[in-house]
C-alpha cells in the first residue's frame, strides 16, 4: 500500500511486528508540522504567511533544525510509501493498483489546487495584507491553481508509484535476488555516494529551485528516488527486521558526530565572507561538503531511528492508533492550521521567536485534532 506511510495498517508480513513504523510515522508528521511552523517564523518567503525572526540567537538553531529535518525526513516517507509497494501492487493487480493510486494520491492534490490553497491565500490576502475583498472576487482574480503546497509529496509519490507498477508490467521485474542486510560500512557508503550525487544535481538544481508550478524541488530528488528504491528492497529482503543493534549504536553516533559538525558551515561563511547559496549548489567545493554532511546525517539518522523504533516502539496504544490514522490528513490539513494560528498572532507584538515557542504546541495538536475530525466524515477514509 503505497499511501501506508500515511495510512492504516497492512504490512508485508505481521503488522504487530511493524507497529513501530506507525509510531516512526507519528513522529515524522510532528516533524513535518514543526518545519513548517518554523518556516513561517524564520524565513522571509516559502510559506503562506511568514514573519521572520530578527533574534540571531533563535535562526541558528532554526537553521540548523530545518537543515537536519530536510536531510531525512522526506527521504524517510518516500522510503516508507515503498516498503508497502509492492505487497500492495500484488494483492491488487496492475489496473487496480493504479486506479486506487489515482483516487488515493491524486484526489488530495487535487483538493489541494483547488480548494485548500486558494483558501489559504485569500486569509492571507484578506487579513495580513488588507485587501477588503470577500473569498468569490478574490477567486475571479487567483491565477495560482497549479498550487501543490506541501501535496508535492502526494505527487511526486503518485510518479513514483505509476512508474513502478509500469515497469512492473512492461518488464517484468520480480526483484528475486536475495541482497544481504547492509551492514553500517554500506549504509555510510551509500551515504557518502548520494551525497555526491546530490552535489551533482545541484549544479544544475541547486536548494531552494523549484520546478514550478509543481513545486518539486530537485536538488533533494537523489535522495526520494534512492530511498525508495531502497524501500522496495528492503521489503523484499527482510531489511528491516534484520538490522542489528550494533549498527544502530554506531549510526547514532555517527548522526552526533555530524551534528556536532554543524557549527563549521557558519565559520566558513563567516570566515571566508561567501555567499550562503554556495552551499545550496553549483561548482563550489562548499556545496559538495554540505551535500556530503547531509546525506550523511540524514541516512543516519533514518536508519539509527528504525532500529530504535524496532527495539523500544513495537507498542500502540488507543491513542497514538488515532494519532497514526490521522497523520495523512495531518499531512494535508495542517497548513491551514498554521496560516489560521499565525495570522491569529500577527498583532501581538513580540519577536516571532516567542510566536514560535507559544504557538508550536498549539499548531501540533490543532493539526491532529482537525486531522481526527476530517478522517470522521463518511466517505473520506476511502481517500485518507
Amino acid at each position: 500500500m503505497t499511501t501506508a506511510a500515511f495510512t492504516k495498517n497492512q504490512y508485508p508480513d505481521s503488522s504487530k511486528k511493524l507497529l513501530y513504523i506507525d509510531n516512526i510515522k507519528v513522529l515524522l508528521t510532528i516533524l513535518v508540522v514543526l518545519h513548517h511552523t518554523v518556516i513561517a517564523y524564520s524565513s522571509s518567503d516559502g510559506w503562506y504567511y511568514t514573519e521572520q525572526t530578527s533574534y540571531m540567537g533563535a535562526r541558528i538553531p532554526m537553521t540548523m533544525f530545518l537543515s537536519i529535518n530536510q536531510s531525512f525526513f522526506m527521504g524517510y516517507f518516500f522510503m516508507l510509501a515503498a516498503y508497502f509497494t509492492a505487497s500492495s501492487y500484488a494483492k491488487k493487480g496492475t489496473a487496480t493498483f493504479m486506479k486506487d493510486r489515482l483516487v488515493r494520491l491524486g484526489t488530495p492534490v487535487l483538493f489541494n489546487c483547488f480548494i485548500l490553497s486558494p483558501f489559504m491565500s485569500y486569509l492571507v490576502y484578506f487579513f495580513a495584507k488588507k485587501h477588503d475583498i470577500n473569498y468569490f472576487e478574490y477567486l475571479s482574480r487567483y491565477d495560482s491553481w497549479i498550487d501543490l503546497g506541501v501535496t508535492w509529496f502526494i505527487a511526486a509519490l503518485l510518479i513514483f508509484t505509476l512508474i513502478y507498477a509500469l515497469a512492473k508490467k512492461i518488464f517484468n521485474i520480480s526483484f528475486t535476488k536475495t541482497v544481504a542486510v547492509p551492514d553500517t560500512t554500506m549504509i555510510l557508503f551509500f551515504a557518502f555516494a548520494l551525497g555526491v550525487l546530490s552535489f551533482l544535481v545541484r549544479i544544475v538544481f541547486p536548494v531552494g529551485w523549484v520546478l514550478e508550478p509543481i513545486g518539486f524541488q530537485l536538488g533533494h530528488f537523489p535522495q526520494y528516488i534512492a530511498l525508495f528504491i531502497i524501500g522496495l528492497l528492503a521489503a523484499k529482503n527482510n531489511w528491516f527486521e534484520m538490522l542489528t543493534e550494533k549498527t544502530g549504536r554506531q549510526l547514532k553516533r555517527s548522526a552526533w558526530a555530524c551534528l556536532l559538525l554543524f557549527p563549521v558551515f557558519f565559520i566558513i561563511k563567516f570566515k571566508s565572507n561567501i555567499p550562503s547559496d554556495w552551499f545550496s549548489g553549483g561548482l563550489h567545493w562548499q556545496a559538495l561538503l554540505y551535500a556530503v554532511w547531509e546525506q550523511w546525517i540524514g541516512i543516519s539518522i533514518l536508519t539509527a531511528l528504525l532500529i530504535k523504533g524496532k527495539r523500544s516502539w513495537n507498542f500502540q496504544s488507543k491513542l497514538l492508533f488515532k494519532l497514526s490514522r490521522c497523520s495523512f490528513a495531518v499531512y494535508i490539513f495542517h497548513p491551514l492550521v498554521i496560516v489560521a494560528v499565525t495570522l491569529a498572532l500577527r498583532n501581538w507584538n513580540v519577536d516571532p521567536a516567542v510566536k514560535f515557542l507559544a504557538s508550536a504546541p498549539l499548531i501540533v495538536s490543532g493539526s491532529f485534532l482537525l486531522g481526527s475530525l476530517i478522517v470522521s466524515i463518511p466517505g473520506v477514509k476511502k481517500i485518507i
